[in-house]
């Protein structure tokens, strides 16, 4: 079995990817150069295996992107005729396997939580794992141009990573970005590691009627605020507003919820509701626009569209085939799945974009209802498919990202996709080892391991808390993206409440009265410094999940 997987995935590295993805001969040499990837591997490797452990021990997963491009720049930039674009690859490579791990973490060990006795192959997971990869790679690609070009969502972790490579073409920049950076990265450390600052601050205990009102202490929520700008904050902080302190204390007053508890079930799955609804409205948006445009496009594009089409197919199929033939998965539900994946890789794309932020194990969950409302799915399926999604959600938030800031550098996204496909199948296959390592070693779901995230996947496993209010979301969502609102971010206000909400509104603020006093003339700092305090608090949060997991 393991030769024909072998076998399988050669063939679909060969003759799909690089078919789909080739670059053409030009005066520019690819930038995916052997020491990219051999670079990129080594570093891919520990991120890997640090972010599988950080992962199911706390619950978090910091974005890696500024910690890999440093460490790209650190060992490329003394290397002879390296260039940006080439540190932007190396980048690209090694933070995919971090996401690939957070899709297994924050998924498969539910399964293992709900029931030690329960069971999962290695070569389930495995395969679910690498088809999530090859998915989330496949469908970023396609929707790059729209979010990245057309759309210019401000992907705050992208725009991060540009900066820091840009002070190595800039020098006169670099105390700025740096000493924030190091600023933050020392904070982190003093609250995550030393344990010396509070991780939580509560303003307002809550009473009968108001939750309680807490904000995150957090270098990077406050930069996410101040590079996403005060729109997007402020649809994000009304969401909030909107759930936690009108629609709770209003049905708890009313007698419509019973406790607080039935508040919190009625507001989240409305929540999610509204991040789904804004993704039907992408989709069928999506459609009209392709059925528009090809009517209008000359047979030259149209002969090139028709070629991707067939491999995109061939992608799909392929994966298809190999969650049917190695996973518990029926093709009825393989099918599902990938159709599922299509819709909230474009989801978790365009939130990461707005917000920073990739709620990979909700989009996991809701693909998972959905499969089962159809096909009354097996628990061990569930999970497969669940974890598949997730893997594709959180590497199309990492592309993404990688995405943007090669679309600043200058770097051939065809390089960043084969990139990212090489990062994402050794990934998986690292993630899927250690994750497996950490069965025999810990007991999943246990204080010592808790898994929040796959606690989470676990009790929604059985169906919605609260199917009325995600109806009601979800028509919410469709009706505010018709009238051109940000409903992805509002949603996500109304499913996270104030937590991060507050600390991402107060980053707006700052910057707000900041370029309000000095002007426009402060943005470049403003910019350097942010992408500084989250890159700090990202590469401190890697650096502690490294000594975490060699400490044990």
């Amino acid at each position: 079995m393991i030769i024909k997987l072998k076998v399988y995935f050669s063939t679909i590295i060969k003759t799909v990817f690089l078919t789909q993805f080739k670059i053409m001969e030009t005066k520019n040499k690819s930038a995916l150069t052997t020491r990219a990837v051999i670079v990129g591997v080594i570093g891919l490797a520990l991120i890997t295996a640090s972010s599988m452990y950080v992962a199911v021990k706390m619950g978090a997963l910091p974005w890696p992107a500024v910690f890999v491009t440093v460490l790209s720049m650190t060992v490329l930039k003394r290397a002879k005729n390296s260039t940006l674009e080439e540190i932007n690859c190396t980048h690209t490579l090694m933070s995919a396997g971090s996401m690939v791990a957070g899709g297994l973490a924050f998924t498969v060990p539910g399964l293992w939580i709900m029931n030690q006795a329960n069971s999962i192959s290695f070569i389930a997971v495995l395969v679910s794992s690498i088809v999530g990869a090859l998915l989330g790679t496949l469908f970023t690609s396609i929707y790059r141009t729209q979010l990245i070009e057309k759309d210019n969502l401000p992907y705050p972790i992208g725009e991060a990573a540009y900066k820091t490579l840009m002070t190595e073409k800039e020098k006169k920049s670099s105390p700025w970005l740096f000493s924030s950076l190091g600023g933050s990265a020392l904070f982190t450390f003093i609250r995550d590691f030393f344990h010396k600052i509070p991780s939580v601050v509560t303003i307002f205990k809550g009473s009968s009627l108001f939750p309680a009102l807490s904000f995150y202490v957090s270098p990077m929520a406050l930069s996410i605020g101040a590079i996403i700008g005060p729109t997007l904050s402020l649809f994000w902080t009304l969401g909030m507003v909107f759930g936690y302190y009108i629609l709770t204390p209003l049905g708890l007053k009313l007698n419509y919820f019973s406790s607080m508890e039935s508040a919190q079930s009625f507001r989240s799955s409305i929540g999610l509701g509204i991040m789904i609804g804004t993704g039907f409205a992408v989709v069928i948006k999506a459609i009209y626009s392709a059925i528009k445009n090809r009517k209008n496009t000359t047979n030259e594009k149209k002969e090139r569209d028709n070629k991707k089409l067939i491999t995109s197919a061939l992608i799909v199929v392929f994966s298809i085939l190999l969650l049917t033939i190695f996973t518990e998965l029926t093709l009825i539900e393989s099918i599902l799945t990938v159709i599922g994946a299509a819709v909230a890789t474009y989801l978790s794309s365009m939130l990461t974009g707005q917000t920073g932020i990739n709620p990979m194990e909700v989009f996991a969950i809701l693909v998972l209802l959905a499969v089962h409302a159809i096909c009354s799915t097996g628990l061990t399926a569930a999970f497969t498919l669940a974890s598949c999604v997730a893997v594709a959600c959180g590497l199309s938030g990492d592309v993404m990202n990688d995405f943007k800031s090669g679309s600043l550098v200058g770097t051939n996204p065809k390089d960043q996709v084969k990139a990212e496909a090489i990062g994402g199948i050794i990934g998986a296959i690292i993630a899927t080892a250690v994750l497996f390592l950490m069965k025999k070693v810990f007991v999943l779901g246990s204080p010592e391991m808790p898994a929040p995230q796959a606690q989470a996947v676990a009790s929604m496993a059985g169906g919605l808390d609260n199917p009325l209010a995600f109806y009601i979301g979800v028509a919410i969502g469709f009706v505010m993206f018709l009238f051109a609102l940000p409903s992805s971010a509002f949603g996500l206000g109304v499913y996270l409440g104030p937590y991060i909400t507050i600390s991402v509104a107060l980053g707006a603020l700052i910057v707000w009265i900041i370029k309000k006093i000095k002007g426009e003339k402060t943005e470049e700092k403003i910019s350097l410094v942010s992408a500084g305090l989250l890159g700090g608090e990202g590469c401190a949060g890697v650096f502690i999940a490294f000594i975490t997991m060699f400490m044990g």
